[in-house]
């Protein structure tokens, strides 16, 4: 029995069912933006998108321990939003990718 008051056509649900991404991307979007579901991985950004930082340095910023600050960046470094250049024994972070920090003010301006 079709519903009287469904507006969606068969072509809009083709229409949709097209435009939908592939179960693949869908979960690299989780994945992405799961990283934006923790305040210590936000501060932690909002540290790198200032200015490029060591372990100790935000950890000294944010008041945080530095085996925390360490578990978040690889996350982060996992999902390819971080990266870190070695100098002498120092791995000093960096954002791989400006559009965080700006995706960030966006979503900050949206509220």
């Amino acid at each position: 029995m079709q519903n009287k008051f469904l507006l969606l056509s068969e072509r809009n649900r083709r229409d949709i069912i097209s435009a939908l991404p592939q179960e693949k991307d869908i979960s690299k979007l989780a994945d992405y933006f799961q990283n934006f579901s923790d305040s210590t991985r936000i501060k932690i950004l909002t540290c790198l998108s200032m200015m490029n930082m060591c372990v100790n340095d935000i950890s000294t910023v944010l008041g945080i321990n530095q085996t925390t600050i360490s578990h978040q960046l690889k996350q982060l470094k996992d999902q390819n939003i971080v990266s870190y250049k070695r100098d002498g024994k120092i791995l000093v972070y960096y954002l791989t990718n400006n559009n965080v920090n700006d995706m960030m003010m966006y979503a900050i301006n949206a509220f």
